[in-house]
């Protein structure tokens, strides 16, 4: 218990992320004096839904479908900021509308394939964040197709994500979310990854269904 706490925590810490209100406000600001009235409702919309679902206190696991409209918000205002070079595609079925997620898991993925995966390509690239039911299990893919990851580096990530004494801030965030998913519904759920350096990396999420 005192894991899960400290580990929500450190999760609530992480997203009062300055440098992403502050990109955000610049952006903002810049389609406003543009005159970009619908871009900027638009935004603002955005941005009021996302913060709305992260800082809701008391309520750490969601649904999967108020975790897809969280995911959703991040992802309108990071298209609108990286226009030239984001696009990104929600596929989820209804039936996996009910299964239970804990707050905030598909948003550091999300933000790891943009940042990691996406920006240090060439040309446009895509995000897809598609669902399957396997057996009693709910599935949850987050697939880019941005850099990748050489064979050395998978292992080091892979390996990151089970170690508590990670100390690298972008394994952490990948810690964390498994960290999360396992101390909350046990050690046969959590994230693993693939990827190919070139053509980019994929994040299995597992949850149970009921």
């Amino acid at each position: 218990q005192i894991r899960l706490r400290k580990a929500e925590f450190e999760l609530l810490q992480s997203q009062i992320n300055p440098h992403f209100l502050y990109n955000t406000l610049d952006a903002i600001v810049w389609l406003a004096e543009a005159g970009e009235q619908k871009k900027v409702v638009s935004m603002v919309g955005s941005l009021s839904d996302f913060f709305r679902i992260s800082l809701n206190q008391g309520q750490d696991i969601l649904d999967v479908k108020e975790e897809l409209q969280h995911v959703r918000s991040y992802l309108e205002i990071q298209q609108m900021r990286y226009q030239d070079i984001l696009q990104y595609e929600i596929c989820v079925p209804e039936e996996l509308n009910h299964c239970q997620i804990p707050k905030i898991t598909l948003q550091p993925l999300v933000e790891n394939a943009l940042y990691h995966g996406i920006k240090n390509k060439r040309g446009k690239g895509m995000i897809r964040i598609e669902g399957e039911l396997d057996g009693e299990d709910c599935i949850l893919l987050i697939t880019d197709n941005g850099k990748g990851m050489t064979p050395e580096r998978l292992e080091q990530v892979r390996k990151g994500i089970r170690n508590r004494k990670v100390r690298e801030t972008d394994i952490y965030g990948l810690y964390n979310v498994n960290e999360r998913i396992r101390l909350n519904f046990g050690e046969n759920y959590g994230i693993t990854i693939t990827s190919t350096y070139g053509e980019g990396t994929c994040v299995t999420v597992r949850l149970p269904q009921y």
